[in-house]
């Protein structure tokens, strides 16, 4: 029987002394898009941190099963390396380093091959062009002056070069205008495939209408209190966050 691609058990994390996740139990299958709705300080920034390894973060019980493999014990970059990928909620620019400088650096670090910077702008140049960006983005500077949404289409970039088994993807559609919502949204949409799941970790539902999740989770208070389907973001924006403060956990 094959593993989950992600398998979360019982999950406590913490920062310093201070307990954030208080119990978090998640299984996500390849093919599948989840996502983990909550107000602020929920501790939904913190499970996409955890999951990948932060170091601000301990986690001080439970497990994170990756394709069968408690990987909780290792550091980011072999995280990476065995196919999770983290999208930033706000990711930092880097002065001097190209993006296609980057992803030469990322993707071997991901794979172990080395391409040529020809062989690899070949392959940017067909992944931009499905993302429809225009190819002067992949000599900028990585993030230096980027708008919200170039970022985001940036980390989106880097999701096609890289072709991670799961993406986590933080937040994604914060300080995004509508039309940029959905041109991220519909670059998201062509990495989706049977071998590949996506965690999406949202405020609110209006990602989810160009990016429906199979399985919506609310996430309060450190732990994940209902869980249902796309009706569950549907509900959230007539109820609230405080509609479903005093639920009893579901699973």
């Amino acid at each position: 029987m094959t593993a989950p691609l992600l398998q979360i058990e019982n999950l406590h994390a913490s920062a310093g002394e201070v307990g954030i996740l208080k119990g978090i139990d998640l299984v996500l299958e390849k093919g599948e898009i989840q996502a983990i709705m909550g107000p602020n300080g929920s501790g939904k920034s913190t499970l996409a941190n955890v999951l990948m390894g932060h170091p601000h973060y301990r986690i001080t019980e439970g497990r994170i099963l990756f394709q069968g493999e408690d990987v909780a014990g290792m550091p980011p970059d072999e995280r990476g390396r065995r196919g999770m990928f983290l999208a930033f909620q706000n990711p930092e620019a880097v002065p001097g380093v190209s993006v296609v400088q980057f992803l030469r650096q990322a993707l071997t670090n991901r794979t172990g091959v080395d391409l040529t910077i020809l062989e690899l702008r070949l392959k940017v140049m067909e992944a931009m062009k499905s993302l429809g960006m225009a190819t002067g983005f992949a000599d900028r500077f990585l993030n230096e002056g980027f708008s919200g949404g170039e970022r985001k289409r940036n980390e989106v970039l880097q999701m096609a070069i890289l072709e991670p088994e799961l993406a986590i993807m933080d937040e994604t559609d914060s300080g995004l205008d509508i039309d940029a919502l959905r041109t991220v949204a519909e670059g998201v949409g062509k990495l989706t495939g049977p071998e590949r799941g996506f965690l999406i970790i949202t405020h609110y539902q209006r990602l989810l209408d160009y990016l429906p999740a199979d399985v919506i989770h609310i996430l309060w208070d450190g732990r994940l209190v209902e869980t249902g389907g796309p009706e569950l973001a549907a509900r959230l924006e007539t109820e609230g966050y405080e509609g479903i403060r005093s639920r009893p956990a579901t699973t």
